[in-house]
């Protein structure tokens, strides 16, 4: 089986398309840095506007980078010098771009709209080097589906006997994405292991066109690829199609099969692979750097939880965005001061800022983080009497409430649909399940440019669940429909989503 490609199309699922190209400079490393970060609050920005154009992966992906680079641009902003800045800024984007070609291809296409060149910043790409598991053995690659991989996966696997275990398609943007998973019975014998655990094959959708599934036909799979991109058949009727399709083996037992063999011949030991590179270390921020250092990493990683599809409704995306919109270029400004006393003023002056444009939504996540990070009393008193008793990212989290006889929103857009089959994993039974990410429109009291925004809508242990791709197309009214037998049925567009409850009720959008 072949390795990823780096040039692969899906990786466009993780990069926006760019708008219009700026013109393109041969630039400092440092305003390359501090241009990246400004692009992806921009990314996050136009992802999550408006719920009809809501992008999780666009804006997990943008929140992402800063992770673990977030104190590197920090002590590379401020160093004494231009040129120890310049110096630790080098340092900052090899460390950032060393991390995967998806993340390099990122930096290279943001930099470009930002009008940046990273093209002499940056070092040759090192080779793809396959990698071991701790025991040793070869792991599974990420691969494109071509059509040599479809024969190597029905040499290995019993397609013919695999079932659905797992199906999510979400718009993504203006683009259909999506995420199949199936469990599937080996081909290939594994002799000395005891109970191997089940092998499912995972596999990522890009540019889906067509979308047929019902739950009551999910045994079955037929994998062919096309003139046009990938085709999987499901069962007797189900159809999945898309322009690209990356899979993975989850595959404990992948090092025995006829792929796995021919992979661990041209795999290098495990000791033969260089150790990962630290992030760059050098560089003592002071307490107000610090503390803004702290509060945009923090920042970030709650961005990045709209990456749990049961909880991305509820993360304040906008909020913090706004918050910290154009951080790159204030933190450049504030870490060139010649003296480490106004570099500290200035990054105060910063965070009051950020403080400020959150408004009372996240004051309350102001004061937590500043209070464990930066003495600066008559500020904390400041958000603590602005915030409400509860902000939108410490409060309880509320159970969905039922969805009984109203069907809830007049008018909905579907933006994720997921169906998870009843399956036993480390020994604990999880019954089926269902959820909806649904775009609503503003409350009718709302201003008259308000954004619509995001719902939820969970369906516990569903009788059958059927999907077709016009779900996703244009907004609609949500019914609740019973049949014949008295079965409970909602319903999306004319029918394109059908979910049929096995109790009484399907959870109401939350």
């Amino acid at each position: 089986m072949a390795n990823l490609d780096p040039s692969s199309p899906w990786r466009r699922v993780v990069t926006d398309r760019l708008r219009r190209a700026a013109p393109v400079q041969r630039s400092s490393a440092l305003a390359a840095l501090g241009a990246l970060l400004d692009r992806s609050l921009e990314q996050i920005a136009e992802a999550s506007s408006d719920a009809r154009g809501f992008d999780r992966e666009a804006i997990r992906v943008a929140a992402d980078v800063w992770d673990n680079n977030t104190l590197p641009l920090f002590r590379a902003a401020t160093a004494g010098t231009p040129g120890g800045r310049e110096r630790r800024a080098q340092v900052a984007l090899e460390w950032m771009a060393g991390l995967g070609e998806e993340r390099r291809a990122w930096m290279r296409d943001q930099a470009s709209v930002a009008g940046h060149s990273l093209d002499e910043l940056l070092a040759p790409v090192k080779p793809y080097v396959p990698g071991r598991d701790y025991r040793g053995q070869v792991s599974a690659p990420v691969m494109v589906v071509t059509p040599q991989i479809a024969q190597c996966l029905a040499t290995d696997y019993d397609l013919p006997s695999a079932e659905v275990s797992h199906l999510q398609v979400e718009r993504a943007g203006s683009r259909l994405i999506g995420r199949l998973q199936l469990a599937v019975a080996r081909s290939y014998p594994v002799d000395d292991v005891a109970s191997p655990e089940a092998a499912t094959l995972d596999i990522q959708l890009c540019d889906i066109s067509e979308v047929r599934f019902d739950s009551h036909d999910a045994r079955g799979v037929a994998l062919r690829t096309e003139a046009d991109g990938v085709s999987i058949g499901i069962g007797a009727g189900g159809t999945l199609r898309a322009a690209t399709a990356d899979l993975r083996p989850d595959d404990p037992c992948w090092h025995l099969s006829a792929a796995g063999r021919r992979a661990d011949a041209i795999t290098p030991p495990r000791d033969s692979r260089p150790a990962m590179p630290s992030p760059p270390q050098e560089g003592r921020l002071g307490a107000n750097a610090m503390a803004a250092a702290t509060l945009l990493h923090r920042a970030m990683l709650h961005i990045r939880m709209v990456r749990s599809d049961r909880h991305a409704h509820r993360v304040p995306v906008h909020d913090f965005q706004r918050a910290f919109a154009g951080a790159g270029e204030a933190i450049l400004t504030a870490g060139a001061h010649r003296t480490s006393h106004r570099r500290e003023v200035g990054f105060r002056r910063l965070i009051e800022t950020w403080a400020r444009r959150g408004g009372p939504v996240i004051a309350g996540w102001f004061a937590t983080v500043l209070s464990e990070t930066a003495h600066q009393t008559d500020l904390l008193a400041s958000l603590r009497a602005q915030a409400p008793s509860h902000s939108a990212t410490d409060a309880p989290q509320q159970p969905t409430p039922d969805l009984s006889t109203v069907p809830g929103p007049p008018s909905a857009e579907l933006r994720l649909a997921t169906y998870t089959s009843a399956h036993t994993r480390y020994g604990t039974h999880h019954n089926a399940s269902a959820l909806l990410h649904l775009a609503v429109p503003p409350r009718p009291e709302s201003a008259d440019d308000a954004p619509w925004h995001l719902r939820a809508a969970h369906g516990a242990n569903p009788a059958r669940f059927q999907l077709r791709a016009e779900a996703f197309q244009g907004a609609s009214h949500p019914r609740v429909t019973v049949d014949d037998n008295a079965a409970r049925h909602f319903v999306l567009c004319d029918g394109a989503l059908d979910i049929t409850s096995r109790e009484d009720r399907i959870d109401n959008p939350s």
